[in-house]
């Protein structure tokens, strides 16, 4: 007998017997199956929101085998782009039913990817999502051996391995072809680290674009990521103008680099985009109010998460999926114009 005043937990027959259907029926909405018709669905699920019904997951995952959970592992989660793809799995998941757990790791080595996986593994999660756009990271995934479905959700993708990724190539070449059809007789580029994917990415579609334009190629200038880097490379060319080389129309891998760049060309005189004409990369929420407006390459995050979900669902079921890769697109403001006329 239970002591007065205690509350008993909820149990999958209290919601039955709220919806009017079997304990079967709940345990199949609960779990995710689609052989249940739409009405009694809604009916269960409105029953579980009434009643404030939590399922038990540890003992869902005896009788499933599943938890429910996708496991995440990225590095560099302070970064933009990292950060909000995991928004965009988080909801995607959520939207699936599926929970996420995440791991961050500090170095993007492969020792670091091997355990992180291990661990999600351990848990018995149902699926792991990797982040493997680093080198040393995206080599780990590609040995690894692991029980359960691996998917990356990388820049480029992987033609031989389960991965989604944005069209960065094709953004790096909608942004140089922008710049070319304002007038500028070339474009100089500010690129990421040199392990990353995302980075040579975006160099191949920049430089593939200027040799298809027969515009000439200069030489880029290698940042990381950050705004200091973009700020030290906007002091570079700012000298090289300076010196009396043409230089009116730069593109860089990313927003936070030409958030620094346009700080030091402000320092240097230069304004954009009278002198110089500058874009981004990714579509950080500042990027309309920088000074100026930035012109940048828009990534959906929110599309790359609902794919990459899509493609972890695809696996668990034993199907062989392949996603396009999710469009990149040019957001225009106010940080490029047609090339300026000369100094006097």
């Amino acid at each position: 007998m239970e002591p007065e005043g205690a509350t008993r937990a909820l149990v999958m027959a209290d919601v039955a017997a709220r919806a009017g259907v079997s304990h079967q029926t709940v345990s199949r909405v609960v779990n995710g199956h689609r052989n249940v018709a739409p009405q009694t669905r809604e009916r269960v699920q409105r029953a579980i929101r009434e009643l404030g019904y939590r399922p038990n997951t540890a003992a869902r995952a005896l009788v499933t085998g599943s938890t429910r959970t996708i496991g995440f592992v990225a590095v560099n989660i302070n970064q933009y782009g990292p950060a909000q793809t995991l928004v965009g799995l988080e909801q995607a998941a959520r939207t699936a039913g599926y929970s996420l757990s995440v791991t961050v790791l500090d170095d993007a080595t492969a020792e670091a990817m091997r355990d992180a996986v291990d661990r999600f593994v351990a848990q018995s999660v149902d699926a792991v999502v990797a982040l493997g756009t680093y080198d040393d990271a995206s080599e780990a995934l590609h040995a690894l051996d692991a029980p359960i479905p691996l998917v990356a959700v990388q820049s480029g993708g992987s033609k031989e391995w389960p991965a989604v990724g944005v069209e960065q190539v094709a953004g790096a070449r909608l942004a140089t072809r922008h710049l070319l059809d304002l007038g500028h007789h070339t474009v100089h580029h500010v690129t990421g680290p040199a392990d990353s994917q995302e980075a040579r990415d975006r160099i191949e579609g920049w430089h593939t674009e200027l040799c298809t334009s027969g515009a000439p190629v200069p030489e880029y200038l290698r940042g990381d990521w950050t705004p200091s880097s973009g700020y030290a490379a906007g002091k570079r060319l700012a000298a090289r103008v300076r010196d009396g080389e043409e230089i009116t129309a730069v593109f860089l891998a990313n927003d936070q680099m030409a958030l620094g760049l346009l700080a030091a060309f402000s320092e240097e005189g230069l304004d954009a985009p009278r002198d110089v004409s500058v874009v981004g990369f990714d579509d950080l929420p500042e990027a309309p109010y920088f000074t100026p407006p930035l012109t940048t390459v828009r990534q959906d995050f929110a599309e790359l998460g609902r794919r990459g979900v899509q493609l972890v669902l695809a696996r668990l079921r034993g199907e062989d999926l392949h996603p396009d890769p999710v469009p990149a697109q040019l957001l225009i403001r106010s940080s490029t114009g047609p090339l300026p006329r000369p100094r006097v």
